[in-house]
């Protein structure tokens, strides 16, 4: 049936763009056409450096993730709204759990042409494992990045987390 040719059709092209990336290829849709070679492989590899130093920060002390906020910057916890980087680190800090491990699985990296030029949207998915527990939960997480003002480096405008419990 249906479901199951789009099922089918999505592995297809996860496959494909695998190894499109094992091949060195990119390319990722913009505003105006598609961005191709140089400026997608950018984005992927500032999305997979930010992946990788907010979850490893994250495990090891939440109340270092401050940096990567600002005062602008709002996160959505389950639903829950925190704006600006002393909320956001409050909420985080004060989750119930003393040890976390996150297991990205996957995460797509894409310019935002429309708003800011040089943002930058990442989606993560993945497996939460959280003190003793055995069994881990699967979880999406969003960051909208936009550029330090100095131009160096870029801060969380916005972060979209939540728990896929179904």
């Amino acid at each position: 049936g249906g479901a199951l040719e789009v099922r089918s059709h999505l592995r297809q092209e996860g496959a494909s763009r695998k190894q499109e990336r094992h091949r060195g290829g990119s390319r990722a849709a913009g505003l105006f056409g598609v961005v191709e070679g140089d400026m997608a492989d950018q984005y992927q590899q500032i999305g997979e450096a930010f992946v990788k130093h907010y979850y490893s920060t994250f495990d090891a002390n939440r109340a270092n993730l401050g940096s990567l906020y600002q005062s602008n910057s709002m996160l959505s916890f389950e639903g829950q709204t925190f704006m600006g980087v002393e909320s956001i680190v409050q909420k985080l800090v004060g989750l119930p759990f003393q040890r976390v491990q996150h297991q990205v699985t996957s995460y797509d990296a894409q310019p935002v042409v429309a708003a800011q030029p040089n943002s930058i949207l990442v989606l993560v998915s993945g497996h939460l494992l959280v003190d003793e527990e055995n069994n881990p939960m699967k979880f999406s997480q969003i960051f909208h990045l936009l550029p330090n003002a100095g131009g160096n480096g870029y801060f969380v405008h916005n972060d979209m987390f939540r728990l896929n419990l179904a």
